[in-house]
C-alpha cells in the first residue's frame, strides 16, 4: 500500500506530542491532529493553570500567617484580577513548548482539524484521507460529570472553565474529594472564598491514609469544610445560589459549583466502534505495549484504560516512539508509579501504599517512618507537619508515601530503590548536603539496615578486632 505518513498521531497534549515529536526526529514521515488546542488539558485547564493558582495562594497564606520565625507580615489582599492574570501569564509562557510551530520545526505535518478513522490504517480529517502503517491514538480524557439530578440544569464549573472565572467564588463548593478537589479547596479557601467539600468516600482515597489525614487536619484549620461520608443527590438554584442536597438530607449552597468526580476518556467521534476497536468502562482497552485489539494501532495517556497522570502520558509516549521508530518492544512498567497531590503540605507516592503492600506481602512487610519534626532543615524553618514511610519487603523498598513541604521532590530516590537501579543500602551511606529535607530519605534508610548493621554478628566482629588490638 502506497501510505501518506509513516505514522499518524491523533492527538496533540502530552502523549500525543511525545510521540509525534519523537518519530518526526528519527525521520518518520509524521501526521500530528489537534482538533482543539495545542498542549492538550494539561497545558490549558489542568497542573499548568491549577499550580499557578496554588502559587497564589501559597503567597496569600503566608501573609495571613501574620507572624513567624519573628517577622511580622501585613494581611493579604487578594486582587482576583491578578490571579486571573498570573494563571494566564503562566499558560501563554509555557504555550511556545506545546505549539504548532514548535512541532513543524521538529518535522511533524501538523494539522488543527478533527480525526476520524475511515478504515484500519486511514484517518479522515479537514477533506483529506491520510494513511499510514501505524496510528496512535492520544485523545486525552474529559472531566466526568455524575448524574445528579438537577446538575444540567445549573451552570456548574469543571477544570475546562473553572481558570477563566472573570470575579472570585464567595462559597465554592466541591464535589468531589480527589486531586483536583483537594487542590482547588485549599486554593480558594486562601484566596479568601469559603470552600465546602462534598464527598461521598474518603478525601484523596487513593493515597496513604496517614498523610491524608495531616493534609484534611490543615485544611480545616484554614477553613475548608468536610461533608463526608454522603453523596450528593440533587442539585438546584441558579446563578450565585446552587444548593447541592447530599443522601443524608443535608443542603449546602454556594455561589458556585465545581465538578471535580475524576476523568472520562475521549473516545466518541473518533470512529473507533466502526473500526472495531475495543472499548473497555472507561477508555481503550490496551496491552502492556499500548496495543489495541487492532495491533498496529496504539491508544496512549488518558484515553485508553489506566492511570490518568501527565507524566504516565509522556513516558507512554517514549514507548511508542521506541515502539514504532526503532521496533522495540516497549512494555509499560508502573511498579514505580510516582504521583503528587499538590496541597500543602503536599503528599507523594511512589509504588505501593501501606495498605496495598500489607495486602499484597501481609506479615512480611515492613514500614519505615520518619517525621519532618527529627529533620533539622524542617525544624529551622518551622514547617514540620508530615513524614516519610517506606514500605519494605525485606530489603527490597516497594512503595514510599511522603507528606510534607516539597513532598513530590524527594521521590526521585525511591524510583531508583524499587527498580533495583539502586538499594536503601546504598542511600543510606549516600552524602547528602545539610540542612536539607532530603536527609529525610537517608534517615530512612539508614533505619532500615540498622538493626542489621548493629546486629549480633557485626557486634562479635568489632569485639574481636577490639580483642586483637588490645593484645597488640
Amino acid at each position: 500500500m502506497d501510505y501518506t505518513h509513516d505514522v499518524i498521531v491523533i492527538g496533540g497534549g502530552a502523549a500525543g506530542l511525545t510521540a509525534a515529536g519523537g518519530c518526526a526526529l528519527f525521520g518518520l514521515k509524521t501526521a500530528l491532529i489537534e482538533g482543539h488546542k495545542m498542549g492538550g488539558e494539561c497545558l490549558n485547564n489542568g497542573c499548568v493553570p491549577s499550580k499557578a493558582l496554588i502559587a497564589s495562594a501559597r503567597r496569600a497564606a503566608e501573609a495571613r500567617e501574620e507572624k513567624r520565625a519573628g517577622v511580622q507580615l501585613e494581611p493579604p489582599q487578594v486582587d482576583w484580577t491578578g490571579v486571573h492574570a498570573h494563571v494566564h501569564r503562566a499558560i501563554a509562557e509555557i504555550e511556545p513548548h506545546d505549539s504548532e510551530e514548535r512541532f513543524e520545526e521538529m518535522g511533524c505535518e501538523v494539522i488543527k482539524d478533527w480525526a476520524k478513522f475511515t478504515g484500519p490504517n486511514s484517518v479522515g480529517v479537514g477533506g483529506r484521507t491520510l494513511t499510514a502503517p501505524r496510528i496512535v491514538i492520544a485523545t486525552g480524557s474529559g472531566p466526568a460529570v455524575p448524574p445528579i439530578p438537577g446538575l444540567e440544569d445549573v451552570p456548574y464549573l469543571t477544570n475546562e472553565n473553572l481558570f477563566d472565572l472573570q470575579d472570585q467564588p464567595e462559597h465554592l463548593v466541591i464535589i468531589g474529594g480527589g486531586v483536583i478537589g483537594m487542590e482547588m479547596a485549599q486554593s480558594f479557601r486562601r484566596l479568601g472564598s469559603d470552600v465546602t467539600v462534598i464527598e461521598p468516600g474518603n478525601p484523596m482515597g487513593r493515597d496513604d491514609r496517614d498523610s491524608v489525614r495531616v493534609v484534611v487536619d490543615v485544611m480545616k484549620a484554614e477553613g475548608v469544610r468536610f461533608v463526608t461520608g454522603k453523596a450528593a443527590s440533587v442539585v438546584q438554584g441558579g446563578d450565585g445560589a446552587i444548593t447541592v442536597t447530599t443522601e443524608g438530607g443535608e443542603d449546602v449552597t454556594g455561589s458556585h459549583l465545581l465538578v471535580a468526580v475524576g476523568r472520562k476518556a475521549r473516545v466518541s467521534g473518533y470512529g473507533l466502534e466502526e473500526l472495531g476497536i475495543e472499548l473497555g468502562k472507561n477508555g481503550i482497552k490496551v496491552d502492556a505495549r499500548r496495543r489495541t485489539s487492532l495491533k498496529h494501532i496504539y491508544a496512549i495517556g488518558d484515553c485508553r484504560e489506566g492511570p490518568r497522570l501527565t507524566h504516565v502520558s509522556g513516558y507512554e509516549g517514549s514507548n511508542a516512539v521506541l515502539e514504532i521508530a526503532l521496533g522495540l518492544p516497549a512494555k509499560a512498567d508502573f511498579k514505580a508509579l510516582p504521583w503528587c497531590t499538590y496541597t500543602e503540605p503536599e503528599v507523594a507516592q511512589i509504588g505501593m501504599t501501606e495498605s496495598e503492600a500489607r495486602k499484597a506481602y501481609g506479615d512480611k512487610l515492613r514500614v519505615v517512618t520518619e517525621g519532618f519534626d527529627h529533620n533539622e532543615r524542617a525544624i529551622a524553618e518551622g514547617l514540620e507537619k508530615g513524614h516519610l514511610k517506606v514500605m519494605m519487603k525485606g530489603k527490597k523498598v516497594v512503595g514510599a508515601s511522603i507528606c510534607g513541604v516539597n513532598a513530590g521532590e524527594l521521590l526521585l530516590p525511591f524510583t531508583q530503590m524499587i527498580t533495583g537501579k539502586s538499594g536503601t543500602f546504598d542511600m543510606g551511606g549516600a552524602i547528602i548536603s545539610y540542612p536539607t529535607r532530603s536527609e529525610i530519605t537517608k534517615a530512612a534508610a539508614f533505619a532500615a539496615w540498622e538493626p542489621t548493621v548493629f546486629g549480633k554478628w557485626p557486634k562479635r566482629w568489632v569485639a574481636l578486632l577490639a580483642r586483637i588490638r588490645r593484645a597488640f
